[in-house]
């Protein structure tokens, strides 16, 4: 693509110079001139073609003069375009004028033509890394809109309507909430309903972050759910996502699951958990305990893993709540961790608390704990509580 100049200059002289110097590169099409005679003509050029390159303007001219030109050119704010300025060698107080008010160069009569010659190559070099920069400018903002939306729609996979299942909602209490670090995430949480008396539920959390997270999150969830849907006990399901997650692998990539069957009749919780940080056990009477520390491993590593499963049956006003490390391992000003122990003081604050505020107080309490400490991890949490 040619540089195209416009030269600006009430000396006809300057055209034909010019023509005749730079005739190879014209010929070859590197270079496309324009002349014009007064800062008005040029200015009405420029804002008619709006495609030029380089202005190489004298200063003195009748009817608008060069700093006059330099000025409305200024006011595009087209960071690619360069001027060039020429006057006299003795008018060095236009010159640097027109330097301070942001010229790219000067040149001075009689022009050294070999001297211009070098200064619109390097004029050229400027507006093809000012080019470049605006092209991954462009693209960088495609990418965040395109993360934005990504972001939308992995948030719009996951359940968001509490109560989640209305007609059990006097029986169980169901609440979830995922925040990511960046525009998508690599947490994840779900629940589903398995038959009338069943609720399985999930939550992980996938190793690394950004788009190969969000992704291995989606064909993990899918896989879960789609597994669990049927019924078959929580160590099962685990074990056959496993091992077509092991298939799906890229990077070493692997996924820390607590997948859980509750029975809202009986109270019964059939669970498996593979390498995700022990949920906690609130009780009625306002104990918290972690649940027992699983030997089972993360998923998506060994195809052959043979998973276990565990049980545990919750009272009447007992909560189970799960959770992501993101939760305590944030971290504050001073590079302290929220913690278990941070955790396990907001939840003692919370007697009787419903799963929705439950989640509110722990949020909180981070909040105000990490400060303007930025957000390093995924925060997810999904709280179930036996209503009766």
């Amino acid at each position: 693509m040619a540089i195209k100049i416009l030269s600006v200059d009430d000396e006809l002289d300057l055209e034909i110079l010019l023509t005749q110097y730079f005739r190879r590169k014209i010929r070859k099409g590197e270079y496309e001139f324009t002349f014009a005679h007064n800062g008005l003509e040029a200015l009405q050029l420029v804002l008619e073609k709006k495609d030029f390159d380089i202005i190489l303007s004298d200063i003195n001219m009748p009817e608008m003069d060069g700093l006059t030109l330099l000025t409305r050119i200024n006011e595009m704010r087209n960071p690619a375009l360069k001027c060039i300025m020429v006057s006299a060698y003795g008018d060095m107080d236009n010159i640097r004028t027109a330097m301070n008010n942001g010229a790219f160069d000067f040149a001075t009569k009689p022009i050294d033509l070999d001297d211009l010659s070098r200064t619109i190559e390097k004029a050229i070099e400027q507006i093809n890394f000012v080019r470049a920069s605006q092209c991954e400018h462009d693209q960088l903002e495609s990418l965040k809109s395109d993360l934005a939306v990504a972001g939308e729609i992995q948030q719009a996979i996951l359940p968001r309507k509490f109560p989640p299942f209305p007609k059990l909602a006097d029986a169980v209490d169901i609440y979830a909430s995922m925040t990511p670090a960046k525009d998508v995430g690599g947490d994840f949480y779900d629940f589903f309903q398995i038959d009338e008396d069943r609720i399985g539920f999930v939550i992980a959390d996938v190793s690394g972050k950004g788009v190969p997270a969000s992704l291995f999150m989606a064909v993990s969830r899918t896989l879960i759910r789609a597994t669990g849907i049927r019924g078959v006990p929580s160590h099962e399901c685990i074990n056959y996502a496993n091992k077509l997650l092991c298939n799906e692998s890229l990077d070493s990539m692997f996924v820390t699951v607590f997948y859980g069957i509750y029975n809202i009749r009986t109270g019964e919780v059939d669970y498996t958990n593979a390498g995700h940080n022990p949920p906690y056990l609130l009780c009625k009477n306002n104990t918290v305990e972690p649940l027992p520390l699983s030997k089972n491993f993360i998923v998506g590593v060994f195809d052959d893993f043979a998973y276990t499963n565990s049980s545990l049956t919750l009272e009447p006003g007992d909560t189970l709540i799960l959770y992501t490390d993101g939760v305590t391992e944030a971290f504050n000003e001073n590079r302290e961790m929220f913690s278990e122990s941070g955790l396990e003081k907001t939840l003692k604050s919370v007697p009787g608390a419903g799963s929705e505020e439950i989640a509110e107080a722990i949020l909180e309490d981070l909040k105000d704990f990490v400060g303007n400490e930025p957000q390093s991890d995924d925060i997810t949490m999904l709280i179930l509580k036996r209503l009766k």
